[in-house]
């Protein structure tokens, strides 16, 4: 068989070359031939994951609009308690962990404790985002823990004396109020460049946040230096709701942002991973 023939022969197995390839005096591909498999690919599986987006391209992470909803349900079950003790309870002078004693304790535990769990849901969304940081998610994981030792343990009980559950139950609530207004300070700086009005809003929050934990301070100083207990220097059920309906406040402005940011698609087409065969 003369050397004309094997090429025609060639030609049609190979299918049709483009105008490009002829005039470059080169054959395409064997992968990019009709039917043609390049040897790197044989004895692999091709397993084809297109990436699905959301509305617009996009995708949104759902960590923190699951810590959206359970912190919105430990808000409500906290809020529900306190308009059930109106009449029983003065919230000028008695703090919300009263609500901890007694009987029906462990509602109020509940309410913290989804309080934390959605606490710690935005902390995991906003770190897997890279918009925490290592200082901000530190802070929001004390933030958290604080709610979870706040919620296990209870109050001193001051009817029967101090307990050692009252001085852990006070020990977590400090970590947890000094923490958020750290983390929602770091996390939502303005001058960052992702930001946004919830970024603002919450930012605006944690000064506030700063603010509420200085006056305490400088109560419990001025208490100190005339010889009185510094819970009696202040309306202290008044000033501890105000401290924590502004940091609640502040979280759920971070979530707002963690869930309202969505992840852009690198690329429009499908990924391909290659598995051994």
């Amino acid at each position: 068989m003369t050397i004309s023939a094997l090429r025609s022969v060639r030609s049609s197995r190979s299918g049709p070359v483009s105008g490009s390839a002829r005039a470059a005096g080169r054959s395409p591909p064997r992968a990019c031939r009709p039917g043609g498999v390049s040897p790197r690919v044989q004895g692999t599986a091709l397993r084809v994951r297109p990436l699905i987006p959301a509305k617009g391209g996009v995708r949104v992470h759902q960590p923190a609009r699951w810590g959206l909803g359970a912190a919105g349900a430990g808000v409500a079950v906290i809020a529900g308690l306190e308009v059930a003790a109106l009449d029983e309870m003065n919230p000028f002078r008695r703090t919300i962990s009263e609500h901890g004693l007694g009987p029906d304790g462990w509602i109020f535990a509940l309410g913290v404790g989804l309080l934390a769990a959605g606490s710690l849901a935005i902390a995991v969304s906003l770190a897997r985002k890279r918009l925490a940081g290592v200082f901000g998610t530190i802070a929001l994981l004390g933030w958290s823990a604080g709610l979870f030792v706040t919620a296990w343990f209870e109050k001193h009980d001051w009817s029967v004396g101090p307990s050692l559950s009252g001085s852990i139950h006070r020990a977590g609530s400090l970590v947890a109020f000094l923490s958020l207004p750290l983390a929602v300070l770091v996390i939502a700086r303005p001058w960052r460049r992702e930001r946004s009005r919830a970024t603002l809003v919450a930012f605006g929050l944690g000064v506030c946040s700063v603010l509420w934990v200085a006056g305490i301070g400088t109560a419990a100083l001025v208490g100190a230096s005339n010889g009185l207990a510094w819970w009696r220097v202040m309306p202290l059920g008044l000033v501890e709701r105000g401290l924590a309906i502004t940091e609640v406040a502040a979280l759920l402005a971070l979530g707002v942002w963690a869930a309202a940011r969505r992840l852009t698609t690198s690329s429009p087409r499908a990924a391909v991973a290659r598995t051994d065969g």
